[in-house]
């Protein structure tokens, strides 16, 4: 047996890799700045800052999609987990002020096809041209033993630039500041470990049996299928705030963790944000959890984001004209003076 077919036949197969890898540099084409100098073929890609920037710095942040890639995978959409992984990095940066450069992503996984490669890198690379951010390269790790046959997992790396005097950092949230919600699509990338084991999918079931509970349209929907809530991509919300980022005090991107995890990452020490839960409708999928995973309310906020993507503090001055300027916002609480609790939330 040549080492070649002896790599193959424990889990990697080095041939199939290089017909991969041949199609990559079309593939990164359609995410390509004017920046770009090198991206798919040598050891790292190359950027080009450029001309422009008084007094650049550079944002940088890595996350994966978690458990999310179970449900995707179970029903076959591996084109949606490339929006999913861009729009929840694009946030993340997003939260100091930041805009996207390039990105690199991460796929690791046993047993994966050439075909279900190429969905991933093509969704990536759709993300980041939609993102105007060049998909500079990425790895692609086959890797038997460590992961179940058939599974794989997402991850991915973002740089972006900021302006240093105008980087959102929160020292200028302050009592008296109003709280702004952006609204999700849905989980968006968070909770999926519980929100899997409330509605008992992609929890060790057979795939038939997975497909058929996705299928599912509960009254409580609306219409709407378990698969579609589940599989509704994360939001990036860059463009939508771009035009009052100047009159923005603080940022928190709802994710893992929910209210009480992420909010606090921009708050002052002699501030408390409190949220009236009231304020923004709950996404229907929220309750499907709630109720089929007997889950406490208190629980809910803080594991999902519940309806709320994106948190912006202002000044109470600017309230109404940054309400105006992004569309579908709610005024969901305020800043007070620190009451001991860094986040409080009204009306569960």
């Amino acid at each position: 047996m040549t080492e070649q077919k002896a790599y193959a036949a424990a889990g990697v197969d080095i041939a199939a890799r290089s017909r991969f890898a041949a199609g990559l540099p079309g593939i990164l084409a359609q995410a390509r700045r004017p920046e770009v100098l090198s991206d798919a073929g040598p050891f790292s890609g190359l950027f080009r800052l450029g001309e422009g920037y008084r007094d650049a710095v550079l944002a940088a942040s890595a996350d994966g999609i978690g458990t999310k890639v179970k449900v995707q995978l179970a029903a076959g959409r591996l084109d949606l987990c490339g929006a999913d992984i861009l729009g929840h990095s694009v946030n993340d940066i997003l939260a100091c002020g930041a805009k996207p450069l390039f990105f690199l992503d991460y796929i690791a996984g046993n047993g994966l096809t050439n075909d279900q490669k190429t969905t991933l890198v093509e969704g990536v690379a759709r993300a980041c041209a939609d993102a105007g951010c060049a998909l500079l390269g990425g790895e692609t790790a086959d890797m038997p033993d460590v992961y179940a046959p058939g599974d794989f997992d997402l991850a991915g790396f973002i740089v972006g630039v900021v302006e240093r005097d105008r980087i959102i950092d929160g020292s200028k949230v302050r009592a008296g500041d109003v709280l702004i919600g952006l609204p999700s699509s849905g989980l968006h990338t968070n909770g999926f470990s519980l929100a899997r084991k409330a509605l008992h999918i992609a929890d060790g079931e057979p795939l038939d049996e997975t497909r058929r509970l996705l299928d599912e349209r509960p009254p409580l929907l609306g219409g709407q299928s378990v698969g579609e809530a589940l599989l509704a991509t994360h939001l990036p919300y860059a463009a939508a705030i771009d035009p009052v980022l100047d009159r923005v005090h603080g940022i928190a991107h709802i994710t893992g963790g929910g209210y009480v995890e992420n909010v606090p990452r921009i708050l002052p020490a002699d501030v408390t944000a409190v949220f009236n839960t009231k304020t923004w409708p709950v996404l229907p999928i929220f309750r499907l959890i709630e109720q089929r995973g007997e889950i406490a309310a208190e629980e809910m906020y803080e594991v999902f984001n519940m309806g709320i993507g994106l948190v912006l503090m202002v000044d109470p001055a600017d309230a109404a004209d940054v309400l105006e300027a992004v569309p579908n916002t709610f005024r969901i609480g305020e800043v007070v003076p620190a009451t001991g609790r860094r986040v409080e939330l009204k009306g569960l």
